[in-house]
């Protein structure tokens, strides 16, 4: 797994020290897409400055993603393979569980194309779901 997360790295263009090692595949291994403070809270004792860094760096190479979901808190998901520093790829809704409060990427799901007016230039667009994640879904 060492050699495959710093593969990754280097065809991203990101010199594979330690943290981004830890950083990155900490990240490989989540189903959600996780805030900051998670990533710090699990990879103790690498500073949060250091994080913070490390997922700016892996944002402008096009490795990680940030995800507004309304909680005021951004997360951040892995991208996919075509996304590099010019520009993100995955263009895709992200969908927020009201009761587990995890924020999962739904890659499969398109999001619609919108006609602005003329004078309208969309620069990015955020389309989140919110509801019932399928585990939440099943309790309930």
């Amino acid at each position: 797994m060492k050699a495959e997360v710093e593969n990754i790295l280097i065809s991203k263009e990101i010199n594979p020290t330690p943290n981004r090692m830890l950083v990155l595949n900490f990240m490989l291994d989540q189903q959600a897409a996780t805030s900051l403070s998670d990533i710090e809270r699990e990879l103790t004792p690498i500073d949060r400055v250091s994080v913070y860094r490390t997922l700016k760096t892996f944002q402008e190479k096009g490795l990680v993603h940030s995800i507004e979901d309304g909680t005021g808190v951004p997360k951040y998901a892995m991208c996919a393979e075509e996304c590099d520093s010019q520009a993100h790829q995955d263009l895709h809704p992200h969908f927020y569980c009201s009761s587990c409060r995890e924020t999962f990427c739904l890659p499969a799901t398109t999001i619609p194309t919108m006609k602005l007016p003329e004078s309208f230039r969309a620069e990015e667009v955020d389309l989140i779901i919110k509801g019932l994640c399928n585990k939440c879904n099943s309790i309930a």
